[in-house]
């Protein structure tokens, strides 16, 4: 499996040039979570939403696993997440976290009917790792397919156009799509696959393979 990984240290490093700085809302500051995936998307007027798969967070459900999902045009295989929390100093409280995500078998064949490949990835993994100093976040993924001319190295928040057979662009997927906030606190996010759907294709909406969040402890 192929691995990738984007580190931070401390709350007043400069950001990385990641080329996505602004973290939405909803991705504000966790602490630690992790899931294998998820999807919200429409076509031809029927909306097919999958919530996250396996979500796992370091101060809720700290373990959780999910069967084989198949919707029209989407398919997850099972999946799995871990969120641990580590104590290295009991005198002084300090601790370590580390949020995972795995999964496999994921299969997009949404695109074909609009001329585009069929989409799929054998198995992955995320992670997000983090000690009082450092965040460190991470991903793996093999058995890519229908992803034609992906480099050899994919670097973070690469942006591979899907096209159809006459360079049409039906949809967008960012790699290692990786997220800092501003003011920058020291935490991370990053997902394995986000898939945004063009108007060419049809399709409104995303897909999410793979994510992980977290933050510096106290």
């Amino acid at each position: 499996m192929n691995h990738y990984r984007a580190r931070r240290v401390g709350a007043l490093t400069a950001a990385l040039a990641l080329g996505l700085l602004t973290a939405p809302p909803a991705w504000a500051t966790p602490a630690g979570v992790a899931s294998a995936g998820s999807a919200d998307f429409t076509k031809a007027g029927t909306r097919i939403a999958i919530a996250p798969l396996a979500a796992c967070a370091v101060d809720g459900t700290t373990t959780a696993a999910s069967e084989p999902v198949t919707r029209a045009g989407i398919r997850f295989g099972e999946g799995g997440s871990r969120c641990t929390t580590t104590v290295v100093d009991p005198a002084a409280d300090r601790t370590t976290t580390t949020s995972e995500a795995t999964g496999r078998d994921f299969e997009l064949s949404a695109l074909v009917s609009a001329g585009g490949p069929r989409l799929r990835i054998a198995e992955w993994k995320t992670s997000c790792s983090a000690t009082d100093r450092t965040t460190e976040a991470g991903w793996g993924a093999n058995g890519l397919g229908g992803f034609a001319g992906l480099p050899e190295q994919v670097p973070n928040n690469h942006v591979h156009e899907v096209r159809k057979a006459d360079g049409t662009v039906l949809a967008r997927a960012t790699f290692g799509e990786t997220v800092v906030p501003e003011p920058n606190d020291g935490s991370i996010a990053i997902t394995l696959l986000h898939i945004r759907f063009t108007e060419a294709s049809g399709v409104t909406g995303d897909v999410v393979v793979g994510s992980a969040a977290c933050s510096p402890t106290p």
